[in-house]
């Protein structure tokens, strides 16, 4: 198999924006007979499909390599644009996926030291979740809970972000005066982030054997999430970096010493990374370093 070029490259990520081989050709200026010839060329050079030709057209795991190849090659030429000639070029653009809780409690602070050096568009996506995004090339950096890296990137651990079940202390007198046990559980009113989240399954497993449903409001945001739980609408899973002190000096009440749950993150960047990327790598686990577990 010859090196695929970058008109080919170019041209599966064109389909993959538009969705269809019509819309491709518009973006690249050529007709649709002409982008069927470069798709059809580069498969018959991998010896395998890169598209399911459907509407809008979806990619196959070919298909996403190369969009991954095209991405940073574009990516690096930017970089390489900035390294030739710094004097014309300012920050760079830069996408990458960091999870709410990461970006509400300690990932903002550093990124926010390189605002002189990159533009982020930073993606929210549940850190189980995030290597969707890294895996389809939409964006080239994740911080993520999955320890085995996508094709094509390389990871780094970055700590360990404790999770305490917390609620109000007028809650806790209602609900759990008895005691914590399968009967209060499954009666006490939780707040989940959404139905993705499962850190309060986990939490529950550790202090009832039994399996229980209870109540649940759904708050998607990380700020409002933990307002809810001070708010007294139910209990829920805090990251510990941000609970601590109102544990401490009793504004928020700890349910029990089982009650956590450690969430393991990595980053996860694209392998043929540019400098700016490998800055913000290089930043984000130094600050993980110092406030996570």
């Amino acid at each position: 198999m010859r090196a695929v070029t970058a008109e080919a490259a170019r041209t599966i990520d064109a389909i993959a924006e538009a969705g269809t081989l019509e819309g491709a050709a518009r973006a690249l200026h050529v007709t649709p007979s002409a982008v069927s010839q470069r798709v059809r060329a580069l498969e018959a050079e991998l010896g395998r499909p890169v598209l399911h030709r459907t509407r809008p057209i979806e990619l196959t795991d070919a298909g996403l390599a190369v969009l991954r190849f095209a991405r940073q090659l574009e990516q690096l030429t930017v970089d390489l644009q900035a390294e030739l000639s710094p004097e014309t070029t300012g920050p760079e653009p830069l996408t990458i996926v960091v999870n709410s809780d990461s970006l509400h409690t300690w990932a903002l602070p550093p990124l926010a030291g390189l605002v002189d050096r990159v533009y982020l568009e930073i993606l929210r996506e549940d850190e189980e979740h995030s290597l969707t995004l890294l895996r389809e090339g939409a964006a080239s950096g994740a911080v993520t809970a999955e320890a085995d890296p996508v094709p094509g990137c390389s990871v780094e651990q970055l700590g360990v972000m404790r999770y305490l079940a917390v609620c109000e202390p007028a809650y806790a007198e209602r609900w759990f005066s008895g005691g914590i046990d399968s009967t209060s559980l499954a009666a006490a009113p939780s707040v989940t982030y959404d139905r993705k989240d499962n850190l309060q399954r986990r939490c529950l497993r550790r202090l009832t054997p039994a399996q229980v449903e209870p109540p649940t409001h759904y708050v998607p945001a990380s700020a409002e999430f933990a307002d809810a739980i001070r708010l007294g609408m139910g209990w829920g899973m805090v990251p510990e970096i941000e609970c601590r002190e109102e544990v401490r000096v009793g504004d928020l009440v700890h349910l029990s010493e089982r009650a956590v749950a450690d969430v393991p993150l990595y980053w996860q960047q694209w392998r043929r990374s540019s400098a700016v990327l490998r800055e913000v790598g290089d930043t984000l686990h130094e600050a993980a370093q110092a406030l996570l577990r």
